[in-house]
């Protein structure tokens, strides 16, 4: 019986311990985080956060965010955290020295303190990985959270505990400022110390402090569901991550050009400078992230707010995305047609997404310079956190102009523009689709932007609110050149499947002369399209400038830029002193590689395909077998309009074909075929009885691009683009040839085909 019991004691323990504090080993089992295992013996000398200290104490400040920096010496974690990390009264705890408040925040208690603050999170090596990225509502008055991803390590003054440190943001509650942070603990299987946690550093033009505290923590051990997953997600995160390297290293790599790296970030005031980055030839080269305590400690994930870089971002993107999912017809639609709060409302009439997103619905109260935007009606709109009042704010505008002929910059309107968009969506894809839940998953994801920006600032303090459309996204700096190279280098395309509809990118980014958007109002008049700002430099900015460029950019409250520049390169900087000032940055950039070609002609994008939706009623300039030209409706609709090509569907041997020639310009860097094709059979064995091909052919010669059969059935039309660039400075003849077999019918419909040149 001894016996016994003593084998039931060692199995309860062994039970206990695997149930309540994970092995190192199952972490290990995981793809390992590149850069791991550290390296470092552990004899860090220190002074500031001691074990001692860690352990009891109450700070009078701030310290060196140094403190919470991995050390060039630190050893390789000892324990494995797994479970839930809480901070215990934060409602109370800590203090605040504000800097610049004329709004009165301080006033409000809530805002001196950290929110209701837990984190569950599982490791990888030395990498501290929270399971939810990204903001988080709180319920708290006053601020929302978000957690970055720490690291853990080892250092022999610990007392045989791991040093653990993450980066955390304060996010204001229905606003887009954020306060970046970073915390500390000691913990071992069974315990934790206190948490030390400081505010030093924030993107805010109009509320900026200091935040400060220690406070005692629980810490509750338990394998966490999905836990596997998200240390093989974050080490494929970090691998994917674009090679960095110190803006300095930028004049090295490129000896000879001139270039003066402390070009970037001039113009802005250094203590107002939260970072900055230049993105060239495959590099994202990056300063430093200053703080108020020095460097901070995990500037790679430093999380930056959108502002109305998300009017570019999220709005003007989603409109692309669903132009090539659903033809350009998207920005057609009619606001009243797709927001019930319209109604009644006559000044909206004839007001369509495309007008809303160019800021020209003709609906304003003052067409001077964001007057408008910094008025009681804009301010009224930010302020409304429900819903219903915020819609109500953004449609009260009256008409002043025809919808389309006066810029007038209003966020409500971007607002609009995206609601209609989102209800447009549901139409096509069902009433559980989502606009931002399209970008992230179809956009966001796909090119490798990180958890921490994939979600969206939402109406009612609510994760299943409305996205805000124009403000409310947050950045890495990763994300940010990832996401100006989808934009800029890989003109929407991801892996060379076309995800953004190349034709509305190209006007977007200002690569298409006669579709420059709206002109702006202002000192300066720019253009702005799609919610892209575009700037034209000539010879007058700078005598390097041989001839006149356009530079597309985001831009955002406070002091917000990308500017993605048409040599390939992208500058961007985020700041919150309402300093614009990037111009120095493009000339060091011109010297890189020049903005504009002395020789090689300029590319004019355009569309080459005639008759693209066959609305003429007949296939010129297309050949086509006869009848493929289609306008019943009783069988299959069209994509759009009432034409559509309709080859086979007999259920007989049969062979269809339609073909176009086109000539695609030498001086074009991009050509893409993009299409929508829709497929149905009866045919049910699992076998290509009847195909459908594409073939490019040139100088006689024909070459498979794609192939399609009855098992390919799509249900409804779907997008497909495909490159061209291989034929650019010859002519090509595009041709689909349909071809059944002697029984049960497959039918092959075809329509809004386009070839975009940019």
């Amino acid at each position: 019986m001894r016996c016994l019991a003593t084998a039931t004691a060692l199995l309860t323990a062994l039970l206990a311990s695997m149930l309540t504090a994970p092995s190192p080993a199952l972490a290990e089992s995981a793809a390992p985080v590149p850069g791991d295992p550290l390296t470092g013996s552990g004899a860090v000398p220190r002074t500031v956060l001691t074990a001692a200290q860690l352990s009891s104490a109450t700070p009078t400040g701030t310290v060196v965010d140094s403190a919470f920096a991995l050390p060039a010496e630190a050893a390789p974690p000892a324990h494995t955290f797994e479970g839930t990390l809480t901070l215990n009264n934060t409602a109370a705890a800590g203090g605040y020295r504000k800097l610049k408040d004329p709004n009165g925040y301080s006033r409000t208690e809530a805002t001196k303190h950290l929110p209701p603050f837990s984190a569950t999170l599982v490791q990888n090596g030395s990498h501290l990985i929270p399971t939810v990225r990204g903001l988080r509502y709180t319920g708290n008055t006053s601020w929302n959270l978000a957690v970055g991803a720490g690291r853990a390590w080892q250092e022999h003054g610990d007392g045989g505990r791991t040093r653990a440190a993450l980066p955390f943001a304060l996010v204001e509650r229905n606003a887009n400022c954020v306060h970046n942070g970073v915390l500390s603990f000691l913990f071992n299987t069974s315990s934790i110390s206190q948490v030390r946690y400081q505010i030093t550093a924030e993107t805010c033009a109009y509320h900026q402090f200091d935040m400060w505290g220690q406070v005692n923590a629980t810490y509750q051990p338990a394998t966490v569901p999905g836990g596997e997953a998200a240390r093989d997600a974050y080490a494929a995160e970090v691998a994917d991550r674009l090679p960095t390297k110190p803006i300095a290293q930028l004049a090295t790599d490129h000896p000879g050009t001139g270039v003066d790296t402390s070009k970037f970030g001039a113009g802005i005031t250094p203590t107002a400078l939260s970072t900055y980055g230049f993105y060239y030839d495959g590099v994202n080269y990056v300063g430093g992230c200053q703080t108020r305590q020095g460097q901070y400690p995990f500037c790679g994930q430093m999380l930056l707010p959108s502002y109305s870089t998300a009017k570019s971002a999220f709005a003007g993107t989603a409109l692309l995305r669903l132009a090539q999912r659903y033809g350009t017809g998207a920005a057609d639609q009619r606001l009243t047609d797709l927001i019930p709060e319209t109604a009644g409302r006559s000044a909206w009439s004839g007001v369509t997404v495309d007008h809303a997103l160019d800021m020209s619905t003709g609906n304003y109260t003052s067409a001077g310079y964001e007057t408008d935007e910094a008025g009681s009606t804009m301010t009224d709109f930010f302020l409304a956190e429900p819903y219903a009042t915020k819609m109500d704010k953004a449609l009260s505008f009256p008409r002043k102009a025809t919808p389309g002929s006066e810029w007038v910059y209003h966020s409500s309107d971007t607002f609009l523009a995206a609601r209609a968009m989102n209800n447009y969506l549901k139409r096509k894809a069902g009433s559980d689709a989502d606009l931002f839940h399209m970008l992230r998953n179809e956009v966001l994801t796909p090119i490798g932007i990180s958890p921490d920006a994939r979600v969206s600032s939402r109406t009612d303090n609510r994760a299943d609110g409305v996205p805000f459309g124009g403000y409310g996204l947050f950045w890495t700096k990763d994300d940010v050149a990832k996401f100006a190279k989808f934009l800029n280098n890989d003109a929407g395309a991801v892996a060379g499947t076309q995800v953004l509809h190349p034709g509305l990118l190209a006007d977007s980014m200002q690569q298409n002369p006669s579709q420059r958007g709206a002109t702006t109002t202002g000192s300066t008049p720019m253009h702005y399209q799609n919610g892209f700002w575009g700037r034209e430099f000539t010879a007058a900015d700078n005598p390097a400038y041989t001839q006149p460029f356009h530079v597309p950019f985001m831009s955002g409250y406070g002091g917000i830029t990308i500017a993605m520049m048409p040599n390939g390169s992208t500058y961007y900087y985020f700041s919150d002193n309402n300093e614009f000032s990037w111009s120095a940055a493009v000339a060091e950039s011109n010297k890189l590689a020049p903005m504009a070609s002395d020789g090689g002609g300029v590319c004019t994008p355009a569309q080459l395909l005639g008759n693209p939706g066959f609305e003429t009623g007949t296939p010129t300039p297309w050949t086509a077998s006869p009848g493929v030209v289609d306008d019943r409706t009783s069988s299959y609709p069209s994509h759009t309009g009432s034409w559509k090509a309709w080859l086979n569907g007999f259920g007989r041997t049969k062979n269809e074909a339609l073909a176009q020639t086109v000539t695609i310009p030498a001086n074009c860097t991009t050509a893409a075929l993009t299409f929508h094709l829709r497929i149905d059979t009866a045919e049910t064995q699992p076998t290509a009885y009847d195909t459908l091909r594409l073939d490019a052919i040139e100088h006689g010669t024909a070459t498979r691009l794609a192939n399609w059969s009855n098992l390919d059935k799509t249900g409804d039309y779907q997008s497909r683009t495909l490159d061209l660039t291989p034929y650019r400075g010859t002519s090509v003849t595009l041709r689909f040839t349909g071809a059944e077999d002697h029984s049960l019918q497959s039918s092959f419909l075809i329509d809004d085909a386009t070839v975009h040149v940019y």
